[in-house]
């Protein structure tokens, strides 16, 4: 049988071999045959310059197309997983991008610690991040933010991003009160009282703290009758009525945000701050893309990931990879 051929013509079939936009990367350096063979799964050419089906298309596998961006290499940063949850985005917004994902698993959490432990962790964390040769780091975490992003602005010489929950968003979209969720330290942090007060709307803001669901994501536990009986009592003595939208402060927060939904009732507004985060993000790159020459390295994976200075190890890059590609 001969298979018709997309740029014309016709050729007996090469051997299947899925090109690597159609599979999920599982963090080993995987590409194309270079004899260039039919793809399996997307049923392309892979010398065919057009990209694969969408339906068939993973934001977070590496591309085996000639890129027309030169890729920057940008580093994400947080106490655990919490992170993923703003990494998926940028995987998307950033498609030719390659990424570090720092996961700083043996201080985590951060929220419930000093502000000086905390900083210290941060700190060293980024020193190893920095010795990669990142081009940008993002503090997917708004409790490392509150504590060290003006120290790390003024340390390296690559952007520091930033993320502050999107308190200015959830104000601007009404005119009712505002849930804020957080951690402990993050809400003790004059930066989160700063912000409020600047926007001369501190009657309209409530803040609480949901330290436990950051140790419920470190155990991959999003689901269990431990956490909607957590919620449900933490949040039981709120008047919804009284609010218009409820804000996520942390990223770990995210993993839950139906949960939190079923205990707010379906008329509260659920706000975090991860698309302004990537967006910002998407922003501040695009003048570094001019002075790009260099390629990252075509064998490596699209996204590393690290614990705490060291790889992460296969079982748990696979669970978060599982998080990244969820619906």
């Amino acid at each position: 049988m001969k298979i018709r051929d997309p740029l014309g013509g016709s050729k007996k079939p090469s051997p299947a071999f899925p090109c690597v936009q159609c599979i999920p990367w599982l963090n080993k350096a995987e590409h194309c045959h270079p004899k260039k063979p039919l793809c399996s799964l997307c049923s392309l050419w892979l010398n065919k310059p057009e990209p694969c089906p969408p339906k068939n298309f993973v934001p977070f596998v590496s591309s085996c197309e000639k890129q027309e961006e030169p890729p920057l290499r940008i580093a994400f940063l947080d106490s655990g997983i919490g992170g993923l949850t703003v990494l998926r985005q940028a995987l998307t917004v950033l498609p030719t991008d390659q990424f570090v994902y720092y996961a700083d698993t043996l201080n985590a959490p951060y929220g419930v610690k000093p502000k000086t432990e905390v900083f210290a962790h941060v700190l060293a964390a980024a020193d190893f991040l920095a010795s990669l040769q990142i081009d940008a780091l993002v503090l997917a975490c708004n409790t490392a933010t509150a504590v060290a992003v003006q120290t790390l602005r003024e340390r390296y010489p690559f952007p520091v991003i930033g993320m502050e929950p999107a308190v200015k968003p959830a104000l601007m979209q009404g005119m009712g009160k505002v849930m804020v969720f957080a951690t402990s330290l993050t809400l003790r942090e004059s930066r989160l009282e700063a912000l409020i007060s600047n926007l001369g709307q501190s009657h309209r803001v409530e803040c609480r703290a949901l330290d436990r669901l950051v140790r419920f994501a470190e155990a991959f536990d999003f689901t269990s009758r431990a956490v909607s009986d957590y919620l449900a009592d933490r949040l039981a003595d709120i008047r919804w009525s009284e609010y218009e939208s409820a804000v996520l402060g942390c990223t770990h927060f995210l993993f839950y945000r139906d949960l939190i939904q079923e205990c707010t009732g379906p008329d509260i507004r659920l706000i975090d701050g991860n698309q302004g985060t990537v967006s910002q993000l998407a922003r501040v790159l695009e003048p570094l893309r001019a002075q790009a020459t260099a390629p990252v390295h075509d064998a490596a994976p699209r996204v590393t990931f690290y614990a705490s200075g060291h790889k992460e190890t296969p079982a748990r890059v696979e669970r978060m990879l599982a998080l990244l590609s969820a619906p």
